[in-house]
């Protein structure tokens, strides 16, 4: 699985939003110069939440962004279908839509069980436990297994 620069860039700044102390909006350069984000590409981004009801956007002097909803109801789930549409595809295809044949076939309940894994971790964590490093324990445990940190 894969996870887009646009994915990354919208978390990061999701979480920029949830560690924001006091209610003023934080404006998109401050988000951009904080998680070391290209400024043009943050906007879109944050466009791209406001129209999916994850961010509010206010104008003028003492305008910017602030999340749309308390940061402990917010996943990290919602965030990436956001920005990114579906949490796993294959070839762009939800795996449901997919069928295969003969030696195959058996692929499909593979991707199935990715998808479900992949959809409990993102939708169990929310910006709030991220942005305060309180990781729920079953995903703290996950990057203690054997061989986690390393990459084959």
């Amino acid at each position: 699985m894969r996870i887009s620069a646009r994915a990354d860039y919208a978390v990061r700044a999701a979480l920029q939003l949830a560690a924001s102390r006091d209610d003023a909006p934080l404006k998109a350069e401050a988000i951009a110069d904080a998680q070391d984000i290209p400024h043009k590409f943050l906007e879109s981004i944050l466009n791209d939440m406001r129209r999916g009801g994850l961010v509010l956007s206010q104008r003028g002097g003492n305008g910017g962004y602030r999340l749309a909803r308390p940061a402990d109801s917010i996943s990290i789930a919602d965030v990436i279908r956001t920005v990114d549409g579906p949490l796993v595809s294959v070839r762009g295809v939800r795996p449901p839509e997919l069928s295969y044949s003969g030696a195959a076939e058996s692929l499909l309940p593979l991707w199935i069980a990715l998808r479900s894994n992949v959809r409990e971790i993102l939708e169990g964590v929310s910006l709030a436990e991220v942005a305060s490093a309180q990781l729920p324990d079953a995903v703290a445990a996950l990057t203690n297994t054997p061989g986690a940190w390393v990459n084959p």
